[in-house]
């Protein structure tokens, strides 16, 4: 049974699974976004929001704790300088997962994963949407019903595929 287990499988073995994370928050801190599977996501994040917290902390024990992680010295220096600062004032909720739909292949379900530095909200406009007046309207529809002028098909010429390859030539 697994009761109180709280790590996911994800199908593959132990060393396998921690460096497929350990790389997918190394290009996550790289590039601010990556497209996974909707259940390694929800593992990156835990790891993700973990590195950040160190990098809010910014002491040398962190610093070390986050190389233990991120094998890589420029990603946590980026960790450290960058992501640390754009976090500073937020207390958890460093990532976001957003689904986006299924894998053409096996229909695994994908999902964005990426560092939540904004809100998803769409601002609202200040100004309201200005109304059509009901006369305008009628008189552009009825200009936009009159027939264009016929145009001659018969000078309009039909090339065959690859023709202009062989024009080239």
């Amino acid at each position: 049974m697994r009761h109180r287990r709280q790590t996911r499988k994800l199908g593959v073995k132990t060393a396998h699974r921690i460096a497929m994370l350990r790389n997918m928050v190394s290009s996550l801190l790289e590039h601010g976004r990556i497209v996974t599977t909707v259940p390694r996501g929800k593992e990156l994040r835990k790891v993700a929001d973990k590195m950040i917290s160190l990098a809010k902390d910014g002491g040398l024990h962190a610093r070390r704790q986050a190389l233990s992680v991120i094998r890589r010295r420029e990603l946590v220096d980026r960790l450290f300088n960058y992501w640390g600062q754009q976090f500073v004032n937020k207390n958890g909720g460093y990532s976001r997962l957003v689904p986006i739909g299924q894998r053409r292949g096996d229909a695994a379900m994908l999902a964005i994963v990426e560092l939540a530095t904004d809100s998803l909200k769409r601002p609202k406009s200040t100004s309201p949407r200005p109304l059509r007046d009901k006369k305008k309207a009628v008189s552009k529809e009825a200009t936009s019903t009159s027939r264009p002028s016929d145009v001659d098909t018969k000078e309009a010429s039909v090339s065959e595929p690859g023709s202009d390859l062989q024009a080239a030539v």
